[in-house]
Protein backbone atom coordinates (compact mmCIF):
# COMPACT_ATOMS: atom_id res chain seq x y z
CA UNK A 1 0.00 0.00 0.00
CA UNK A 2 1.21 3.58 -1.09
CA UNK A 3 1.32 6.40 1.33
CA UNK A 4 -0.18 8.49 -1.49
CA UNK A 5 -3.08 6.06 -1.91
CA UNK A 6 -4.24 6.79 1.54
CA UNK A 7 -3.80 10.57 1.65
CA UNK A 8 -6.95 12.59 0.11
CA UNK A 9 -5.62 15.67 -1.07
CA UNK A 10 -7.80 18.38 0.13
CA UNK A 11 -7.58 21.64 -2.16
CA UNK A 12 -7.91 24.92 -0.53
CA UNK A 13 -7.82 28.45 -1.35
CA UNK A 14 -7.77 31.35 0.34
CA UNK A 15 -9.57 29.80 3.29
CA UNK A 16 -6.72 27.78 5.00
CA UNK A 17 -5.55 31.70 5.88
CA UNK A 18 -9.54 32.92 7.20
CA UNK A 19 -10.17 29.33 8.92
CA UNK A 20 -7.65 29.57 12.02
CA UNK A 21 -10.19 29.40 15.22
CA UNK A 22 -13.24 27.92 13.36
CA UNK A 23 -14.98 25.00 14.91
CA UNK A 24 -17.04 22.30 13.68
CA UNK A 25 -20.49 23.70 13.31
CA UNK A 26 -19.59 27.63 12.81
CA UNK A 27 -20.89 28.93 9.88
CA UNK A 28 -18.56 29.56 6.60
CA UNK A 29 -19.38 30.44 2.98
CA UNK A 30 -17.67 29.14 -0.25
CA UNK A 31 -15.71 25.73 0.46
CA UNK A 32 -12.25 24.85 1.41
CA UNK A 33 -10.22 22.79 4.27
CA UNK A 34 -7.97 23.15 7.21
CA UNK A 35 -6.75 20.85 10.08
CA UNK A 36 -8.76 21.18 13.27
CA UNK A 37 -6.39 18.90 15.28
CA UNK A 38 -3.48 16.22 14.40
CA UNK A 39 -6.01 13.97 13.63
CA UNK A 40 -8.81 16.24 12.26
CA UNK A 41 -9.82 18.22 9.06
CA UNK A 42 -12.37 20.61 8.51
CA UNK A 43 -14.75 21.23 5.87
CA UNK A 44 -16.39 24.32 4.78
CA UNK A 45 -19.28 22.20 3.04
CA UNK A 46 -23.47 23.59 3.10
CA UNK A 47 -22.36 26.95 4.51
CA UNK A 48 -20.91 24.48 7.97
CA UNK A 49 -17.68 23.31 8.93
CA UNK A 50 -17.70 20.02 9.20
CA UNK A 51 -15.45 16.88 11.10
CA UNK A 52 -13.71 14.90 8.64
CA UNK A 53 -11.72 12.26 10.42
CA UNK A 54 -7.99 11.82 9.73
CA UNK A 55 -7.26 8.28 11.60
CA UNK A 56 -4.01 7.21 9.63
CA UNK A 57 -0.35 7.80 10.84
CA UNK A 58 0.33 11.08 8.88
CA UNK A 59 -2.67 12.34 10.42
CA UNK A 60 -3.86 15.76 8.95
CA UNK A 61 -1.27 18.41 7.77
CA UNK A 62 -0.99 21.55 5.69
CA UNK A 63 1.39 21.92 2.94
CA UNK A 64 1.48 24.92 0.69
CA UNK A 65 -2.19 25.12 -1.30
CA UNK A 66 -3.12 21.93 0.64
CA UNK A 67 -4.83 20.01 3.30
CA UNK A 68 -3.87 16.20 3.31
CA UNK A 69 -6.15 14.08 5.40
CA UNK A 70 -4.71 10.15 6.06
CA UNK A 71 -7.65 8.57 6.15
CA UNK A 72 -6.35 5.11 6.47
CA UNK A 73 -7.97 3.50 9.23
CA UNK A 74 -11.31 5.44 8.64
CA UNK A 75 -14.75 3.42 8.99
CA UNK A 76 -17.73 2.94 8.24
CA UNK A 77 -20.03 6.10 9.12
CA UNK A 78 -16.92 8.65 8.94
CA UNK A 79 -17.42 12.02 7.43
CA UNK A 80 -15.60 12.22 4.20
CA UNK A 81 -14.95 15.54 2.03
CA UNK A 82 -16.63 16.31 -1.16
CA UNK A 83 -13.18 15.67 -2.97
CA UNK A 84 -13.53 12.25 -2.17
CA UNK A 85 -16.93 11.41 -3.23
CA UNK A 86 -16.99 7.65 -5.22
CA UNK A 87 -13.51 7.05 -4.54
CA UNK A 88 -12.68 4.81 -2.24
CA UNK A 89 -10.26 2.92 0.54
CA UNK A 90 -9.29 -0.65 2.29
CA UNK A 91 -10.99 -1.21 5.42
CA UNK A 92 -8.23 -1.30 8.18
CA UNK A 93 -8.23 -4.96 8.86
CA UNK A 94 -8.30 -5.12 4.79
CA UNK A 95 -11.45 -7.18 4.72
CA UNK A 96 -13.16 -4.62 3.06
CA UNK A 97 -13.88 -1.76 0.97
CA UNK A 98 -15.26 1.91 1.95
CA UNK A 99 -16.38 4.19 -0.40
CA UNK A 100 -17.08 8.01 0.15
CA UNK A 101 -21.07 8.42 -0.67
CA UNK A 102 -22.80 11.66 0.06
CA UNK A 103 -20.38 13.04 2.50
CA UNK A 104 -19.96 9.54 4.75
CA UNK A 105 -17.72 6.51 4.17
CA UNK A 106 -19.94 3.62 3.37
CA UNK A 107 -18.38 -0.41 2.82
CA UNK A 108 -19.77 -1.77 -0.31
CA UNK A 109 -18.00 -5.04 -0.12
CA UNK A 110 -16.49 -7.47 1.94
CA UNK A 111 -13.35 -9.48 0.86
CA UNK A 112 -10.82 -12.07 1.61
CA UNK A 113 -8.09 -9.41 1.36
CA UNK A 114 -8.17 -5.40 -0.57
CA UNK A 115 -4.98 -3.58 -1.75
CA UNK A 116 -4.99 -0.04 -2.85
CA UNK A 117 -2.61 1.34 -5.27
CA UNK A 118 -2.45 5.48 -6.31
CA UNK A 119 -5.28 5.02 -8.62
CA UNK A 120 -7.24 1.51 -7.39
CA UNK A 121 -9.05 0.00 -4.68
CA UNK A 122 -9.16 -3.53 -5.26
CA UNK A 123 -10.93 -6.20 -3.07
CA UNK A 124 -10.18 -9.73 -3.42
CA UNK A 125 -12.83 -12.26 -3.19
Amino acid sequence: MTRSSVLFSLMIGSLLLSACGVKAGDSCSGGGYTCASEKEALECRDKVWRTLQCRGTSGCSESGDEVLCDMNGNVEGDACAASAEGRGLCTADGKGRLECRMGVLVQVSACNSCVMDDTHVTCNP
